[in-house]
């Protein structure tokens, strides 16, 4: 397997693309060749498997989305509070609509995941890592809730994230007052 890193880049950052735009039945390696201006059988040659593909997407998108350590630094210097909260709710939905395309191929993978057991156990994995560093930050930072509220939080922003970035229900309510009333009916009292 040819180890360019940057290579490998490109045509995971081509087979999200691919999976934003044509969902999970679209993306083929051809298809990931052909977005990326690649010679075919440049995206074989890297992920050999469908499996090694979607693998492949799988980390992309969590090195594309991960957290800026800056950003978690300065949160977890303020005093706890549910305004705390919901700024750390806004820093995770921020992330995840600065690159809309990244986010649905993330959903087109959760779902996809629903299908193929090898995918589920990749995706598993990755969102147990993410809720323990979601569980851990919340306790560092001295914030209300445990466990169960953040698994709720997952929840609503699942809904929040799936609602702005594909035919929102309600488009004039700004996302901001959506976190806020979250937080508020969500998280218990201080």
């Amino acid at each position: 397997m040819p180890r360019n890193d940057s290579r490998r880049r490109e045509l995971a950052d081509a087979g999200l693309r691919v999976l934003a735009r044509e969902g999970a039945r679209g993306l083929t390696h051809r298809a990931v060749d052909a977005e990326a201006g690649t010679p075919a059988g440049t995206a074989s040659n890297y992920f050999r498997t469908r499996k090694a593909l979607l693998a492949a997407l799988v980390d992309r998108i969590v090195e594309r989305i991960s957290p800026d350590p800056e950003v978690h630094a300065r949160l977890a210097r303020r005093e706890p509070s549910s305004a705390l909260f919901a700024d750390y709710l806004r820093d995770i939905v921020a992330r995840l609509t600065a690159e809309p395309d990244i986010t649905r191929a993330w959903f087109e993978l959760r779902l996809e995941a629903g299908r193929q057991p090898d995918l589920a156990e990749i995706m598993g994995s990755v969102l147990r890592q993410g809720f323990e560093g979601d569980v851990a930050f919340n306790s560092s930072a001295g914030l209300p809730g445990g466990p169960f509220e953040i698994a709720l939080f997952h929840y609503a922003l699942d809904g929040l994230l799936f609602d702005r970035l594909t035919t929102p229900i309600d488009p004039g309510t700004s996302t901001d007052a959506v976190v806020d009333r979250l937080v508020e009916g969500l998280l218990p009292g201080e």
